[in-house]
């Protein structure tokens, strides 16, 4: 997923990579304060309250925070107060992109038959009738011979790309397609971004293309309604705590993030207000802490849409100021009562400042290190590629909710919470505190992303 317009991906399932499990814990991880010899650190974990992480996630999973909506302002807008209730000056950093709303009616009629039609993300609206002719695969090739001026286009999935299909039958002169799935059950995927050449497109299953295609030669209607793809907003949020002695201070910076965005549909308790909510606790936390290095806590808004508030937040960034960060810590979906244990994940797999504290600090916490592996599709991704040490904080495997209504605040582990707060806390101070004498970090090779690890995409 590159950093210009990218598209909204549709319950898509993620795998971050192989890793080693960490040891099994009954119910929630234990914390061992008892392994914190240093007690500044003792007394910052001790100010972590899972309640207030709990009742903060609470609020933003009201409603689904889609990047661009209304909803999404409101979240940002309560993120900033609570920054400004702990003392800190907020920064918001707009952004712009091409968001999609999805359609409100699809409907296939004009013949005989049960059908359950659905759209691509960037489908566009229209009503349009006419003949039913089949184009095999949509290829070009496929359009030899084949007369679709002003006519109704089957499909079938397979080969080249959604969009590439749907632009092929337009230039043919089609007036609309039906693509069927090539495999068992419904379809479902994205266009990938906007286009002018798209015309109407609606999915069926392969059952209902296979029986449709029995209607080759008939006069069907195919009906989008409430469509719409154009230009909206997001935002960054930005509190920065900076040292409390600036002549002792380091010139380095540390970030503790989240995305406050959900997808379509989804409350979005575990994804991501759990990790939003843990930054906000850690602010909290942090705000009177004498540390000799700026840490910034930060939200980012349209993670969904393909990391775009993390994508515009580095690249905003002059080269001087990237190279001050020496690590980025990113909380994603942190919570879940029914997901798999603890992992850090890098866009490489290779261990870096991040993950070294936070093991360490894990290992005084629970009495083992985090296990670490290979992972994108979150925010780190455009810390990595800029050559920033940067880790991902999430469990491993996913709940089986993961982006539908489902992913609701009663499905949220409150030792899971504090379990990663602790963590990020003591490998942050560890760093950041006063009198730490450890080696000036060096920065990470740069990391290029295949476009899978930014986010996939059902776009075949």
């Amino acid at each position: 997923m590159k950093k210009s317009v990218v598209s909204i991906a549709l319950a898509t399932t993620l795998s971050f990579g192989a890793v080693g499990l960490q040891p099994a814990i009954a119910g929630a991880p234990e914390p061992g304060k008892e392994l914190l010899q240093n007690p500044h650190e003792r007394n910052l974990i001790k100010k972590i309250d899972p309640e207030r992480i709990y009742q903060t996630i609470d609020h933003l999973q009201q409603t689904p925070r889609v990047a661009g909506t209304e909803s999404e302002a409101n979240a940002i807008r309560f993120v900033k107060r609570q920054f400004e209730s702990y003392g800190y000056d907020v920064t918001l950093q707009p952004f712009t992109f091409i968001g999609y709303t999805a359609p409100t009616a699809i409907e296939l009629s004009g013949v005989e038959g049960e059908w359950n039609p659905d759209a691509f993300t960037y489908s566009v609206s229209g009503d349009v009738s006419g003949e039913l002719v089949s184009a095999g695969l949509g290829r070009v090739g496929d359009f030899d011979g084949v007369d679709v001026e002003g006519k109704i286009v089957l499909i079938q999935r397979g080969e080249i790309t959604f969009a590439q299909k749907i632009i092929n039958a337009s230039e043919a002169g089609a007036a609309g397609v039906i693509i069927y799935n090539n495999t068992d059950g419904s379809l479902s995927g994205t266009l990938g971004e906007a286009d002018d050449r798209y015309i109407p497109a609606i999915t069926l299953s392969k059952a209902e293309g296979e029986e449709l295609g029995r209607h080759i030669g008939e006069t069907v209607r195919l009906t989008i309604e409430g469509a719409e793809t154009s230009e909206r907003t997001s935002h960054n949020v930005i509190a920065s705590k900076a040292p409390v002695n600036k002549k002792k201070a380091t010139d380095d910076v540390l970030i503790i993030g989240a995305h406050h965005d959900s997808v379509e549909g989804a409350p979005g308790a575990n994804d991501d207000a759990s990790g939003t909510a843990v930054t906000l606790e850690l602010a909290k936390v942090f705000k009177n802490v004498p540390t000799d290095t700026e840490i910034r806590f930060i939200t980012f808004g349209a993670e969904e849409l393909g990391l775009l508030g993390s994508y515009h937040y580095v690249d905003s960034l002059p080269q001087k100021e990237r190279n001050r960060i020496i690590g980025y810590f990113n909380l994603d979906m942190v919570g879940s009562r029914d997901a798999g244990d603890l992992v850090l994940r890098t866009l490489d797999g290779s261990p870096n400042l991040v993950t070294e504290l936070s093991q360490a600090a894990s290992e005084r916490l629970n009495g083992f290190p985090t296990p670490i592996g290979e992972g994108g599709r979150s925010d780190h991704v455009p810390f990595a590629e800029e050559g920033i040490p940067a880790g991902a904080f999430i469990h491993s495997p996913f709940e089986p909710w993961y982006h539908t209504p489902e992913d609701t605040i009663d499905k949220i582990s409150k030792e899971k919470l504090q379990d990663v707060a602790e963590i990020v806390g003591a490998a942050v101070y560890e760093q950041a505190r006063p009198d730490h004498q450890g080696p000036k970090p060096k920065s990470a090779s740069k990391v290029k992303a295949s476009k899978d690890s930014v986010h996939e995409k059902n776009i075949r």
